[in-house]
């Protein structure tokens, strides 16, 4: 038993599960409350549920916070586009519609699916160079990847377009990679956690689109 613990393979798995294990107990109580109203907010998102909203202000307002209190500003600044699109979104499924008459869930057209992934890549290019030229931060680009799409993801969902899903994988995809690299492996195990919930936000509202069928 002793010679399995002195391998490296297994090093690097107790590494990983002590820095879970530091994540979870290593926590603030403002990020544990974060934490749980991410998921709160995710799992009412799915269901489509207009209490998403009310939960994802307060739960970015406190993770907004939490990052501006450790200088991390680019989390912050994702933060404040976050609870802007979640406002936006609040008066723009609630406006006209209600419980018996909600706003339906849509595919964006070709044309501004294209014009979306244009700004999106352009965004990207621009966040990441900013990083990378001024703050000098690590993975300045990948980062700026998981910011573009993050950001465009979240306005989508806002107009209730079935294609922020699929962006949301992308999103939590690339953050897995990138938080494992650094080695937050508590952050990367989370991202894995919300891109299943964005493959099961996916079929739901897909099959709100096609009427109940699935």
């Amino acid at each position: 038993m002793y010679w399995w613990r002195t391998q490296p393979g297994a090093l690097r798995v107790n590494e990983f599960l002590q820095n879970i294990l530091a994540g979870i107990t290593g926590a603030t109580p403002a990020e544990q409350v974060a934490t749980v109203l991410g998921l709160a907010g995710v799992w009412l998102m799915i269901r489509q549920n207009v209490w998403t909203f009310p939960v994802g202000l307060v739960q970015v307002s406190i993770f907004g916070w939490v990052c501006f209190g450790g200088r991390l500003y680019s989390e912050t600044a994702l933060q404040v586009l976050f609870f802007a699109a979640l406002a936006y979104g609040w008066v723009h499924w609630t406006r006209g519609h209600n419980r018996e008459n909600p706003l339906p869930v849509s595919w964006l057209t070709l044309r501004t699916r294209t014009w979306w992934i244009a700004g999106t890549l352009l965004l990207w290019l621009g966040w990441g160079t900013l990083m990378d030229r001024y703050a000098h931060a690590a993975l300045a680009y990948a980062d700026g990847f998981v910011f573009a799409v993050s950001v465009a993801s979240q306005w989508l969902q806002a107009r209730k377009a079935l294609d922020n899903w699929i962006g949301w994988m992308i999103a939590n995809a690339a953050g897995i990679g990138v938080f494992w690299v650094k080695g937050y492996y508590w952050f990367a195990v989370l991202y894995a956690v919300f891109g299943l919930m964005a493959v099961a936000g996916f079929r739901t509202w897909r099959q709100s689109l096609r009427g109940g069928h699935a």
